[in-house]
C-alpha cells in the first residue's frame, strides 16, 4: 500500500532592481545558500533581463522560485501579464499549487 502526501508548492515570480539585490535577498531568506538551495526549495530560475522588443526591456531583474516554504517577498513579488517562464507541470495563473508527492 502506498500513501500520497499533499503539499503546497509555492511559486514566486520576483523582480529586483538588479541581480545583486536579488542574490542578496534570496541569500538573506535562506533560499540560496553556500551549499545550493535552502531547505524546501525545489528550484531557483534566473530569468534576468526581459526584452519586450528589440529596443525595450522590462523594468528590473527577474527570478522565479519554487518552494514548499512560504516567504514574504514584499514589493519584489509580481504577477506578470505575460510570463516568460513556467515550471514544467505547473500553470502560471497561481502562486501556490497543491501537488501529490
Amino acid at each position: 500500500m502506498y500513501s500520497l502526501n499533499r503539499i503546497t508548492m509555492n511559486i514566486y515570480k520576483l523582480t529586483y532592481p538588479n541581480k545583486e539585490a536579488a542574490i542578496a535577498d534570496l541569500e538573506s531568506k535562506g533560499i540560496l545558500t553556500a551549499e545550493g538551495y535552502g531547505i524546501g526549495v525545489q528550484a531557483v530560475v534566473e530569468i534576468g533581463i526581459i526584452a519586450l522588443d528589440e529596443n525595450t526591456n522590462a523594468e528590473g531583474y527577474h527570478y522565479d522560485v519554487m518552494s514548499i516554504e512560504t516567504y514574504d517577498f514584499g514589493s519584489n513579488l509580481v504577477t506578470p501579464r505575460n510570463p516568460k517562464h513556467q515550471f514544467a507541470g505547473y500553470g502560471t495563473d497561481t502562486d501556490s499549487i497543491t501537488a501529490d508527492i
